[in-house]
């Protein structure tokens, strides 16, 4: 009996202990988390992240919508709630968003064919064009490959955005039609055209006026190329040789509707709001319906779910996984998560939304340290839903080890598999010349005092010098060295001794998947085929 007295002494003593380590780190309603501001600094000095902001909606309220750190390394201007930063991907969500109000004027269904609305646009296979819809542009289930097409406009290129819709017909497809999932983003690009080709406005002027005016963005724009305007703008870092340092800012407005929108932490807020709100504004009236709301939030698309997480890791255990329309779906301690990432050349960005709990966080960066967001993401949301205080840095600063070590241990392993011995079989003479891939357009490699150096012809930050590597492999060492995308090019030789094709992919599994290198299939035009002969 005093045994289980003391055992029940003992259970009890627990309990309570969890109880008041919850209550110690839940927020007062309405106030931040008591601990954000020193959490957010440990965070930042762990990642190396000069700068961000952080927004928190609760219970339609802002609770925070404040900066951290600052706008560029060695100039003391703050970031601040009203900061610009760009958003990435979490643009997609307004571009679905865009969509959905002109369903709602019945200018279109989702799941009417895109034909239907773009009568020129063309898949590469003549089914997947017929039957492709306006929804299938948002859930990334095309059958194209991861990042498929990103090269006609990443970095920035020639392009113009009708261009790079027509050249999709020449992209072959990675699986069949609807079958598996492949993050793009070139359909979005489509989705913008859509709009354009139904509305009769721009996606930039539709966005612009129909969302970012009437939920009060107003510190808030459209184009990629606004984040190289002045103002109260965070300019991006990245780490280049080992240094985090500023960047250029991606420049180049082809696929604003995959990635343009630049925000702020206080109009971030304001989005969130609405989104949690059903397309609810402030004031009453509604910037969509609830209807379009579940549209939004319900998956297409199914992912798998881990079958194991790291046990410093458990918490992100889920149980459901999928892709709505521009929103990824998922559970979180046991709650519907609506959530999205994005990633631009210094900015990267994460919005988190629990709608069960009228919880949303939104983390803005200036630099590429997703552990950073989702680090700060993860702390706010278990302070609101009332979990126990969990090391959500340590774990973070563990995985960026381990992945970085990773990619140290395969560029090893390629450099030990290197035959340095060997040669190429052609002169450097006979490698030069133009070639073509059917979707990108013509390259040319070229001799310049018996160095090979390659230019994108579409593509002017795409040049670069090409160092023999083993056999018929080079590697192009791209001049400007922000991009940090540093391929292989493999040549193969036809029984004539002629170049018949190359081939390339990136040299560090680091590499940004938009860098779809390995896509690219070049073969010689006229002439630059090259022969065997004397060296």
């Amino acid at each position: 009996m005093r045994s289980r007295r003391l055992l029940a002494t003992i259970v009890f003593v627990i309990c309570l202990g969890l109880i008041t380590s919850a209550l110690a780190q839940a927020p007062v309603p309405g106030a931040a988390p008591p601990d954000l501001d020193t959490f957010v600094a440990q965070v930042m000095k762990a990642f190396d992240v000069p700068g961000l902001s952080v927004a928190i909606v609760k219970d339609g309220k802002v609770v925070v919508a404040k900066g951290y750190g600052v706008r560029k390394l060695g100039d003391p201007a703050p970031v601040d709630g009203k900061t610009r930063f760009g958003i990435a991907s979490n643009t997609k969500v307004f571009t679905a968003t865009a969509l959905g109000l002109l369903v709602e004027e019945g200018k279109l269904r989702w799941d009417a064919p895109v034909v239907q609305y773009l009568p020129g646009f063309q898949m590469w296979d003549p089914y997947v064009t017929r039957e492709i819809t306006v929804r299938d542009l948002l859930v990334h289930r095309s059958g194209l490959g991861l990042g498929a097409g990103d090269l006609l406009w990443w970095p920035a290129s020639t392009y113009d955005r009708k261009e790079i819709a027509r050249r999709l017909r020449f992209i072959r497809p990675a699986t069949s039609f609807r079958s598996a999932y492949a993050y793009d983003n070139v359909l979005y690009l489509i989705a913008g055209e859509v709009i354009e080709a139904v509305s009769g406005r721009s996606w930039e002027d539709f966005v612009a006026e129909r969302i970012l005016k009437k939920v009060g963005m107003t510190g808030s724009n459209v184009r990629h190329s606004d984040a190289t305007g002045s103002g109260n703008v965070a300019v991006p870092h990245a780490e280049i040789d080992g240094t985090v340092r500023p960047i250029k800012p991606f420049d180049s407005d082809n696929t604003n509707p995959a990635g343009g929108v630049n925000s702020s932490a206080e109009d971030m807020a304001k989005w969130v709001m609405v989104q949690l709100n059903e397309g609810a504004l402030p004031d009453g009236t509604r910037l969509f319906s609830e209807r379009t709301s579940r549209e939004l939030m319900t998956i297409v698309t199914p992912l798998s779910v881990p079958a194991s997480y790291p046990p410093e890791m458990a918490g992100l255990r889920m149980n459901f996984h999928g892709y709505a329309l521009g929103l990824d779906v998922r559970d979180f301690r046991g709650r519907k998560m609506v959530t999205h990432t994005g990633g631009l050349p210094g900015y990267v960005s994460m919005v988190s939304m629990i709608p069960e709990a009228k919880l949303g966080v939104v983390v803005l960066t200036n630099q590429e340290s997703g552990e950073a967001f989702d680090a700060i993401s993860y702390h706010v949301l278990d302070c609101y839903l009332g979990f126990p205080a969990t090391d959500w840095l340590g774990p973070y600063v563990k995985a960026r080890a381990q992945a970085q070590a990773r990619v140290a241990a395969a560029e090893k392993q390629a450099t030990a598999a290197r035959n340095t011995s060997s040669r190429p079989s052609l002169p450097p003479a006979q490698y030069a010349g133009t070639y073509n891939d059917a979707w990108y357009g013509d390259i040319e490699i070229a001799n310049e005092n018996g160095k090979l150096v390659m230019k994108f012809g579409h593509t002017p930050s795409l040049v670069g010098d090409l160092e023999h590597w083993q056999y018929d492999t080079f590697i192009v060492r791209w001049r400007d060295r922000e991009l940090r995308a540093d391929a292989y090019v493999t040549f193969s030789i036809d029984p004539d001794g002629r170049i018949d094709q190359a081939k390339m992919r990136a040299v560090s599994p680091a590499t940004d998947f938009s860098f779809d290198f390995q896509d690219l299939l070049l073969r010689p035009v006229g002439s630059g085929r090259g022969t065997i002969g004397s060296r």
